[in-house]
Order: structure tokens, then C-alpha cells, then sequence
């Protein structure tokens, strides 16, 4: 089965392939295989599922980037008389956007909304100051110091 290598920046609003690849930019096709990370067999694979959230995505963009990360894990420094390769390198940038997507989906973020949690009062119709506020943490004696 021949592999194919497509890249549309066009359609990448749109959640799919071209998306993905150019979020994790792997938009370099024109080599196939020798510039691109995954074919675009490898993405409809991963991304068959229709995507609702932005979280859904978030973990189809992690699922991409363990099949990269295993392709380019094993591959080796060379070097041969003046020129040099530093395949780990790539590998090394690959594991970095994992592991930052991988911490940001497990920390489980709070929304915007659930912090100020501002509520109208149905009985009396006013609103009721937030819970949480900047500067909530700091106090005087704080207040001049780096800490």
C-alpha cells in the first residue's frame, strides 16, 4: 500500500488532518516520508472519530504525538567525517510538545467562569461578589518582597 503525504493549509480551521499538521507542524510533506512525521493513513487513523470538544482534540493531538515519538525514538547521532546529524534532537522536540500536552490535560484546568463564580440573587436581585479575586493570597507583609 502506497503511503500518501498531504498538506492543505487552507482547510486548517477545520478539525482533521490538516489541522493536526499544523498544530504539531508537520507540514513539511513534499518528501514523504523523509520530511513528513506520519503519513496520512497514520493521522485518519487517529483522528477517525468525529471531534466534539477541544479537549477531545487535545487528546487526539497526544495520541499523534505518541505514534511520533515512537518512530523517532530509536533513531541515532550520526556523524561521518565533518557532517553531523542530531536525530535526537528532533526526537528531544517531539517528547517536549508530548509531555507539555500530556501535564496540561492532567492538571484539569478551571474555566474562566467557575473562578469568578458571580451568581444573581433571584430574591433580591443582586449579584453576589466572587469567591475567588486576584490578590486574594497576598498581604502586607508580602507586598515589596519577590518570593
Amino acid at each position: 500500500m502506497k503511503k500518501s503525504y498531504n498538506y492543505n493549509p487552507a482547510m486548517a480551521g477545520e478539525y482533521g488532518m490538516d489541522r493536526m499538521r499544523f498544530e504539531l507542524g508537520d507540514v513539511m510533506v513534499e518528501g514523504g516520508p523523509d520530511t513528513a512525521a506520519l503519513c496520512d493513513e497514520e493521522y485518519a487513523a487517529i483522528i477517525s472519530d468525529p471531534v466534539m470538544t477541544t479537549r477531545q482534540w487535545k487528546k487526539l493531538k497526544l495520541r499523534c504525538l505518541e505514534s511520533i515519538m515512537r518512530r523517532f525514538s530509536y533513531e541515532p547521532d550520526t556523524k561521518m567525517g565533518p557532517l553531523s546529524l542530531a536525530l535526537g534532537d528532533r526526537a528531544d522536540r517531539w517528547r517536549k510538545m508530548y509531555d507539555d500536552l500530556k501535564n496540561e490535560l492532567s492538571s484539569g484546568s478551571a474555566s474562566p467562569s467557575s473562578i469568578i463564580m458571580l451568581a444573581d440573587n433571584p430574591a433580591t436581585g443582586d449579584i453576589t461578589q466572587p469567591y475567588f479575586w486576584n490578590g486574594m493570597m497576598s498581604h502586607e507583609e508580602a507586598e515589596g518582597r519577590d518570593i
